[in-house]
């Protein structure tokens, strides 16, 4: 199950108008985000992850861009989606993995956030491990088992509202587990579907949710040149990109990244992870 856009006037009304008001503070969590090119590996912990203030009422803040007008930057987001009810599927063969997606990141020494369900974390702890370990990448949240949080979202299943929040917690126990030692303050909505009650239900966490502007596409396709087109015809100064980290149902993510990575660079951008986009905020949008 992947990430879709959910267009919904209203919502976009209320994450433009939470990111918009939102200004950068330091959590209790740690966290970083170091730039293009990253230091080399160590296990010390970056410090300070930023995040946007809540909204009125404590309203968990929605970030969906960085700064138009800060220099000429993009975050590429890769979702880890599994559901709770798919490890039958794993344990037949099915890939809900992608590890030629993450070398090519490594071999394009590409910074990026991947947004990791507790479920596929437990189901590939030692990649997981690996990609939480490396300062080239950081870890935030995508749920437990990858349920929608609203009604009517692409047909997913739905956390009740009163499970919405021990949900994230228990993904966040679960990337832990699995040897992620700094999982960042960032939550991305399955499908990307929220509505005030799911923002509600969620504030107190200290968590930031993270949506995006640019649709690769990948999810389901086969025709990578599509995808690749879709991109660059997408990406602006700020622009968040969510692409999958799935064999099974994004298989040409890998040939789109190593297709995408070199003509965005020549074309003058640079690559960061959300956290620092995040960071640019007070810098206008």
């Amino acid at each position: 199950m992947f990430t879709h856009v959910r267009r919904i006037t209203a919502l976009c009304a209320l994450g433009a108008a939470l990111a918009a008001c939102g200004t950068v503070k330091a959590p209790r969590a740690a966290g970083g985000a170091p730039a293009e090119p990253t230091a080399s590996p160590s296990s010390a912990p970056p410090s300070r992850p930023p995040t946007l203030t809540p909204g009125p009422g404590g309203l968990t803040p929605v970030f969906t861009n960085g700064p138009r007008t800060g220099g000429k930057t993009v975050a590429l987001t890769f979702d880890a989606d599994m559901t709770a009810d798919q490890g039958p599927r794993a344990a037949a063969g099915e890939h809900f993995d992608n590890p030629e997606l993450i070398a090519a990141l490594r071999d394009l020494k590409v910074p990026a956030t991947v947004f990791m369900t507790g479920r596929w974390a437990e189901q590939y702890p030692a990649e997981a491990r690996s990609i939480g370990g490396d300062p080239l990448f950081e870890v935030a949240n995508h749920s437990y088992s990858h349920y929608a949080f609203t009604a009517d979202c692409y047909g997913l299943p739905t956390v009740s509202v009163d499970r919405m929040r021990s949900d994230v917690e228990q993904a966040y126990t679960s990337l832990r587990k699995a040897g992620v030692p700094h999982p960042m303050p960032y939550f991305r909505f399955p499908g990307g579907c929220y509505d005030r009650q799911s923002l509600r239900a969620l504030s107190g966490l200290g968590v930031t949710a993270v949506q995006w502007d640019v649709v690769s596409g990948d999810a389901f396709a086969t025709d990578a040149d599509a995808v690749v087109r879709q991109v660059l015809e997408g990406v602006k100064p700020g622009s968040v990109v969510v692409m999958h980290c799935t064999r099974s149902a994004a298989p040409t993510t890998e040939r789109v990244v190593r297709t995408i990575v070199p003509e965005l660079r020549k074309r003058g951008f640079r690559f960061v992870k959300v956290s620092a986009l995040i960071s640019q905020t007070g810098a206008g949008r």
